[in-house]
């Protein structure tokens, strides 16, 4: 009985090398969110990896291109070869072409506050920034800032400075954030300041928070300044980082207000109850 010899197929090239791209961009771009994210050197070579792993992914996709072309015109295989290559690349292109959205909608600044006559300074933080960036950019940032951002405004509530610190610390510490420095209100003496750095979700860069709680009238004022450590563009990170925070701090408080309001009326009423009489003692 005869054997029947099939073949091999012949692959496209330009598929193979089209998915070496796709998977080594990939490779290169977790290298580089882990490089960042645990802080083992220093952010420019990680940036660089970032980078290239990118031009890999472009090229990865357009190598897909040209081999569909030679799958179509040869009648050859590979073309599972550039779906994953598109695939990859496409995916590892999304958040990047994302925040090229973002930039060209928003202004290019990086540091934002809800109070920029008197922002909430940096103290402890201000060792940890690069030489220049300590102080407020000014009132061109704040104008830039109103126009993107006018919802970004101080927080009022009527609490002691005490509990919407604790409040404010609470959310800080459930959310994760490296607290730097905490200084609790002092009445009549000093404001509440909260220090803490945040991460930014995907690559994970170090954001700087201070938060200032200080009495205003019969309530409390809460001031929150966030400004990104590195770029010029932060994309809106800060804003939507001070605007989530300050939400939840209202809600919190609100909850304990209404809480202690709750409690108060069966309190009065214990105390307005008559003590029951000790029997005599015989």
């Amino acid at each position: 009985m005869a054997r029947r010899r099939i073949a091999d197929e012949p692959t496209s090239r330009l598929a193979i090398w089209a998915r070496r791209c796709a998977l080594f961009s990939l490779v290169a771009t977790l290298m580089a969110v882990l490089i960042v994210r645990s802080g083992l050197l220093d952010l420019e070579p990680a940036l660089a990896t970032f980078g290239g792993a990118l031009l890999l992914a472009v090229i990865g996709i357009v190598l897909a291109l040209g081999a569909f072309i030679v799958v179509w015109k040869d009648g050859i295989s590979g073309a599972g070869y550039a779906f994953t290559a598109i695939a990859i690349g496409g995916a590892l292109l999304a958040y990047p072409a994302y925040l090229g959205y973002r930039a060209y909608q928003l202004p290019m600044i990086n540091d934002v506050t809800t109070d920029p006559l008197d922002p909430p300074r940096f103290d402890v933080l201000a060792r940890l920034r690069p030489r220049g960036t300590v102080e407020y950019a000014g009132l061109y940032a704040a104008e830039q800032q109103r126009e993107a951002y006018p919802d970004i405004e101080p927080l009022t509530v009527t609490a002691t400075p005490q509990l919407a610190y604790d409040a404010t610390l609470a959310i800080i510490l459930r959310r994760k954030w490296n607290v730097i420095s905490d200084r609790p209100p002092a009445a009549g003496r000093r404001d509440g300041l909260i220090e803490a750095v945040a991460r930014t979700p995907v690559m994970g860069f170090r954001d700087d928070v201070s938060v200032r709680v200080r009495p205003s009238g019969d309530g409390v004022r809460i001031d929150v300044r966030s400004a990104s450590r590195y770029g010029r563009h932060d994309f809106g990170t800060n804003a939507s980082r001070i605007r989530s925070l300050l939400e939840d701090v209202e809600e919190r408080i609100g909850a304990r207000t209404a809480s202690e309001e709750q409690q108060r009326p069966q309190q009065q009423q214990q105390k307005q109850q008559p003590a029951r009489p000790q029997p005599a003692r015989r």
